[in-house]
């Protein structure tokens, strides 16, 4: 009697062990990459949040601004003569702390790095010198913000306007502005 016991537990455990490794596995019979996830506490650092505040008190009258946004997201890769693939895979996992975005058609203006302790290092140098060129082949101004633990509402709109300012219009031959 306690074998039969032994034996329709050990079938039950069997076919839990069977149900759960079914699970696993897709339909070619691989097993089924299951990652586990959490919510942050927090979206931004706090030295993130605080040059946020500082750009939408300083600029967020004029424009609207974007926090943790890939370059994906900024810049077409889809240029003609490269592979678009690997232009794709060149900046899909980077990007930038801030856009700020004009309140008209949503379109990006300025994007901003907030330069912390990491940007001493000589692979993130290495990658701020790639994203660097990266925005200005693209014609985007790319500001780059020392993390000084104090963000100044004014001092920033001071720093983006300089950067948004449109160009003055080239002078002509007779003196003139070309309109």
């Amino acid at each position: 009697m306690t074998n039969n016991y032994i034996l329709y537990a050990v079938i039950v455990v069997i076919f839990i062990a069977l149900y759960f490794i079914k699970s696993y596995l897709d339909s070619s019979g691989k097993i089924k990459k299951i990652f586990q996830y959490k919510r942050k506490d927090f979206f931004l650092t706090r030295a993130e949040h605080e040059c946020y505040d500082a750009l939408v008190a300083g600029v967020g009258g004029s424009c609207y601004v974007f926090a943790q946004v890939h370059l994906s997201s900024i810049l077409d890769h889809r240029v003609a003569g490269q592979n678009t693939g690997a232009a794709f895979a060149h900046i899909n996992q980077k990007s930038v702390d801030f856009l700020l975005c004009d309140k008209d058609y949503i379109s990006p203006r300025l994007a901003i790095e907030l330069d912390d302790r990491s940007h001493e290092r000589p692979d993130r140098q290495a990658r701020d010198h790639e994203v660097e060129r990266i925005f200005r082949d693209a014609g985007l101004p790319l500001l780059r913000l020392e993390n000084t633990g104090h963000f100044d509402p004014n001092e920033l709109a001071q720093k983006v306007n300089a950067l948004l300012a449109p160009n003055p219009a080239p002078e002509s031959t007779t003196g003139l502005t070309v309109s």
